[in-house]
């Protein structure tokens, strides 16, 4: 019989979630691999990994693009060790539309910068522009990356990411691949506007695909910052959407402890709780200004706009 102190301690645990239909399970907060790579220190940012490991956080977000790949290699020096043995480890292809080729390219460089010889979770990052799903099914394309890099061993599952809009996720269903898992942005401002909660997240549900929620606070933190959703709401919310993790950006050992407060022994919210915050945020929700990757183009990756010969943001500043 468990003690006091025993149940206790497992209540403050970071809890476990099944990753879609896969019989993995995966801790429900997860580390964004992007803000790694803006951390001035390199050392922080390995810290900051190992302490969110510690505490029961072992979904590990990245990206091949991510700040030029230092993103990958401090993750990568982070996990080295022997701490990879307690991460699943994601990161993304970010062909653009380019070849299969130019895919397991990019999976090679990322196993090395990321010091392991597969990945968990391989998905197609930033699935923004209304041309990508046509050109990601192509012949040659980097759906046949995913299959071939699933079938040598070098990933264990795959998926695709974007923020865009929720019918490009539905079209990218629509071609009945063999997903395991999708990322998509849920919050509480998205489900009054161009909404994913309720486009994407049944479809999901009903293939069997685990969704894996990102941008809880807006992608920014302005939600946050200009008093319209505290981010512990806003966190809140998007871990008590039916979801396998809920990926956060973290550039400081004082917002990793600040989520991790919140995860531990989470209890989702209830439902009159939940939309209480959608009808708070609601008179904010239409225009976008808290969800600016819905309505302009500044969330968009420079390996994306390359490759639809949009400018740079740099350029763009000029």
């Amino acid at each position: 019989m468990p003690t006091t102190l025993m149940r206790e301690a497992v209540s403050k645990e970071v809890p476990k979630r099944p990753l879609g239909n896969s019989g993995v399970e995966v801790s429900a907060l997860g580390i964004g691999g992007y803000h790694l790579g803006l951390i001035p220190r390199e050392r922080d940012a390995i810290e900051i990994v190992r302490e969110a490991i510690d505490a029961g956080v072992t979904f590990m977000d990245n990206a091949w693009e991510y700040n030029d790949g230092k993103s990958e290699k401090r993750m990568g020096k982070a996990l080295a060790g022997g701490w990879r043995d307690n991460a699943f480890l994601m990161s993304k292809v970010c062909t653009h539309g380019r070849d299969a080729k130019t895919a397991m390219r990019q999976l090679e460089e990322s196993l090395r910068r990321l010091g392991t010889d597969y990945l968990d979770l391989w998905q197609i990052h930033e699935v923004a522009y209304y041309n990508d799903p046509q050109r990601h099914f192509m012949k040659g394309g980097v759906i046949e990356a995913l299959t071939a890099a699933k079938e040598q061993g070098k990933v264990r599952f795959v998926g695709f990411t974007g923020h865009k809009d929720p019918m490009l996720h539905l079209e990218m269903l629509s071609y009945d691949y063999p997903f395991d898992a999708c990322q998509l942005p849920l919050n509480a401002f998205d489900a009054t506007f161009r909404s994913f909660e309720r486009n994407v997240l049944p479809e999901l549900h009903k293939r069997g695909i685990a969704p894996i929620g990102m941008k809880s606070l807006g992608g920014g933190g302005d939600s946050a910052k200009k008093r319209a959703i505290s981010a512990h709401d806003s966190l809140s919310y998007a871990m008590s959407l039916p979801v396998a993790t809920t990926v956060s950006g973290i550039d400081s050992m004082k917002v990793l402890r600040q989520n991790v407060k919140v995860a531990r022994g989470f209890t989702p919210l209830m439902p009159s709780e939940m939309a209480a915050l959608r009808e708070k945020v609601g008179r904010y929700a239409a225009d976008g200004r808290f969800e600016t990757y819905k309505v302009t183009a500044k969330h968009e990756g420079p390996e994306g706009r390359k490759q639809h010969g949009f400018p740079s943001e740099e350029e763009v500043a000029i």
